[in-house]
């Protein structure tokens, strides 16, 4: 599979992004910079994590603007598959390719830590090969990571099993403590009601590897990879 990273100024999670992909799930890859249009034949896009644009105005939201996300937009209405993570998730609601939106979180700080999340659904890509009764340790880092939509959105959105993740505690439990941020019914994931587009806060290229003691962010990729191929 090609999957095609797109960088965007203040993406900081790229090179992260592209390590697990090229050197860890062995496939290719090529980095596309934010000013570019075109997709380069790419299988897949990923929006990786960061301060697009210094997060200046509001995560996301002038990122949403660079050339490349026309044809992301493209990409995706034609059912190509696109995940963003973290500041590629808060995009990829700017851009309406996700419903909701990503609020400054409950403290009003910047997070940094390693929290739970256990899979909502196995009907998508990103979490078909994932055990529902299992909680996966992620990592987290962000300040504007509440997930919010409005209550028929919420209904509809659990209708369809778009919601992909619920924040809980090391052993599946969902509960007040165990959301970081304060997002509605502890969603940490969510994708569209085609499941194409996806869309995460935690972050799974930073448990990936052996070298740092967890890899249950890899099932996630492996999930995506046996979904595309």
């Amino acid at each position: 599979m090609k999957f095609g990273v797109v960088i965007f100024p203040g993406s900081n999670c790229d090179e992260d992004m592209v390590y697990v992909l090229q050197e860890i799930m062995n496939q290719e890859v090529v980095r596309l910079w934010h000013k570019e249009t075109d997709l380069k034949n790419v299988d897949a896009i990923i929006l990786p994590g960061g301060f697009s644009f210094g997060d200046y105005l509001r995560s996301g939201a002038i990122a949403r603007f660079s050339p490349i996300m026309d044809e992301v937009i493209k990409f995706a209405n034609n059912g190509g598959f696109v995940f963003g993570v973290c500041n590629g998730f808060q995009i990829l609601c700017e851009t309406g390719l996700l419903p909701g939106a990503l609020l400054h979180n409950d403290n009003q700080k910047f997070i940094c830590k390693n929290i739970y999340i256990k899979p909502a659904t196995n009907q998508s890509a990103i979490t078909a090969l994932l055990d529902s009764g299992t909680a996966l340790k992620i990592p987290i880092a962000h300040g504007e990571g509440k997930y919010y939509a409005d209550v028929e959105t919420l209904r509809k959105m659990r209708e369809n099993e778009q919601i992909l993740f619920h924040y809980c505690d090391e052993n599946g439990n969902l509960t007040k403590d165990a959301n970081p941020n304060g997002s509605v019914e502890n969603i940490a994931g969510i994708c569209n009601q085609a499941k194409n587009v996806y869309g995460m806060m935690p972050h799974p290229e930073r448990a990936s590897d052996d070298e740092l003691g967890n890899t249950d962010g890899r099932l996630i990729f492996e999930s995506i990879l046996a979904y595309l191929k």
